[in-house]
């Protein structure tokens, strides 16, 4: 028999840290975009965005991208949360 304990605390634990750090991939992406994005046309900043999106395997939504493009667009910061 093996004296193996699963450790689910860890486990909740390296979740918890996984999770802040695409937070803060995400949110330093998005601020990115923001800078040199900010004022341009809605089409533009989708383009943009997918190319950003996809680079790490990523899918989104077109609703979301439209959100996301709009808001980049306005000049309006969009906050990651987790």
């Amino acid at each position: 028999m093996s004296d193996f304990k699963f450790d689910q605390r860890a486990i909740d634990k390296l979740a918890k840290e996984l999770v802040k750090d695409e937070a803060k991939k995400l949110q330093k992406m998005m601020d990115d975009l923001l800078r040199r994005y900010k004022g341009r046309p809605v089409a533009e900043v989708k383009s943009a965005l997918t190319r950003e999106w996809k680079k790490d395997g990523g899918k989104i939504t077109d609703p979301e991208l439209t959100e996301y493009a709009t808001h980049i667009s306005e000049g309006t910061r969009i906050k990651i949360e987790t």
